[in-house]
C-alpha cells in the first residue's frame, strides 16, 4: 500500500523586506557616470522622481534637466515619460541617486561641435552678452566665446547683443571647457570665395600700425605689410598713408584657415619707389602690373623663367608671432 502524503499550501505575503532582499540578491548596482533608462512617476516643484529600477526612486533637480535654463520641470518632463538619464551622484543617506539630463546633452553637444570643427563648418548664433574681451554666444547649447580680435564689425561690441553672426571654430577643447569662435574668419572665408591671388581690388585704409596698414576690401580687412608697400625703404606706413585713403591693392596671399588676406602695392609699381613718388601712376598701371605678376606666378608654377623680368622678391607667408597678434587686434 502506497501512502500518499499531502502537503498543505499557505498563502505567503510579499513584503517590502522581501522585495529589498530580492534586489540585494540580484545586486542592482548603479554607479555615477552610468546612463540608464528611467520613467517619470512623480513631478516635484523643483524636480522629479524617476524610477530607474533602484530600491529608492532617483531624483533629478530642475537645474539638471537641460543644458539650457529651465523654469518649470513640466517644460522638460511629463508623468510616465521614459527616457535616458545620467547618474550624477551615488546614493545619499536615504539611498537616493541624483540624475541628470543636462550631462547627456552636454556630452552630445561637445561631440557635435567637434564634428562641426572637423568639417570646417560655418555656424550662426546670436550674441547673448559681451564683455571686455569679446562676445558670448551659444553653439549646440554650449557657451562659446568670440575674442574681440575676431569680431569683424564697425559696431561697438555692446551693440552686438541679439545680433546673429556667422562663425568659424578656432578652438574646441572639452577638457578645458573652451569653445572659441571667429566672426572674422567666417567673413573672410565668404569674401575669399570671390577673390584670387593676383587680383586687383579697391579698398580704404581702416587703420595704420608700425608694421603695416589694414585695408577694408568689401567689408573684410586685409593687411598691407610695410614690406609690401614699396620697393623703396619706408620708415613707417604713417609716412605714406592716412586713415580713409582709397587705394588699389593686389592680393598676394589668401589664408582661409587663419582668416587672413595679404595685400601689396609694391608689386604694382612700374618702377621701384613709384608708390612714394607717383601713386597715381601706380594705380593707373595696376591691372597691367598685376597681369605681369600673374604670368610670373604661372611661370614659376610651371618651372619656367620669364624673360626680361627680375625675379620676384620672397613674399612673407607668415608674420612674426607678435605681428600675428597685432593683426588680429586691429579687428577690435
Amino acid at each position: 500500500m502506497v501512502t500518499q502524503k499531502t502537503t498543505a499550501t499557505k498563502d505567503i505575503g510579499f513584503t517590502h523586506e522581501d522585495f529589498a532582499a530580492l534586489l540585494d540578491k540580484y545586486d542592482y548596482h548603479f554607479s555615477p557616470g552610468d546612463v540608464v533608462p528611467g520613467t517619470v512617476f512623480s513631478m516635484e516643484p523643483r524636480g522629479a522622481l524617476i524610477d530607474i529600477g533602484a530600491k529608492t526612486a532617483a531624483y533629478i533637480p530642475i537645474q539638471e534637466m537641460s543644458i539650457n535654463r529651465v523654469d518649470d520641470p513640466k517644460d522638460v518632463l511629463q508623468p510616465n515619460e521614459t527616457r535616458e538619464f545620467f547618474i550624477l551622484t551615488d546614493e545619499n543617506e536615504d539611498g537616493q541617486l541624483t540624475l541628470s539630463i543636462r550631462r547627456i546633452e552636454y556630452m552630445r553637444a561637445w561631440e557635435r561641435v567637434r564634428q562641426l570643427q572637423a568639417e570646417d563648418a560655418t555656424v550662426r548664433s546670436l550674441v547673448f552678452a559681451t564683455n571686455r574681451g569679446g562676445a558670448l554666444v551659444r553653439i549646440e547649447g554650449l557657451r562659446g566665446f568670440i575674442p574681440g580680435s575676431h569680431i569683424s564689425t564697425r559696431e561697438a561690441k555692446e551693440d552686438l547683443v541679439n545680433t546673429e553672426l556667422p562663425l568659424k571654430f578656432l578652438e574646441v577643447d572639452e577638457e578645458r571647457n573652451r569653445l572659441v569662435l571667429s566672426h572674422r574668419r567666417a567673413l573672410v572665408e565668404r569674401k575669399m570665395n570671390g577673390l584670387e591671388v593676383g587680383q586687383v581690388v579697391i579698398g580704404s585704409v581702416r587703420g595704420i600700425k608700425p608694421y603695416g596698414a589694414f585695408i577694408d576690401i568689401g567689408g573684410v580687412s586685409g593687411l598691407l605689410h610695410i614690406s609690401e608697400i614699396s620697393h623703396d625703404h619706408i620708415d613707417t606706413p604713417h609716412s605714406v598713408f592716412g586713415v580713409n585713403d582709397e587705394l588699389k591693392v593686389m592680393i598676394i596671399d589668401l589664408d582661409a584657415e587663419r582668416g587672413r588676406i595679404s595685400l601689396s602695392t609694391k608689386q604694382l609699381e612700374p618702377e621701384p619707389g613709384d608708390m612714394l613718388k607717383n601713386r597715381d601712376l601706380v594705380f593707373e598701371k595696376a591691372e597691367e602690373m598685376a597681369e605681369k605678376y600673374r604670368l610670373k606666378l604661372l611661370a614659376e608654377a610651371e618651372g619656367k623663367e620669364m624673360p626680361q623680368e627680375e625675379n620676384l622678391e620672397d613674399i612673407p607667408s607668415a608674420l612674426e608671432p607678435d605681428e600675428e597678434l597685432a593683426v588680429a587686434a586691429t579687428e577690435d
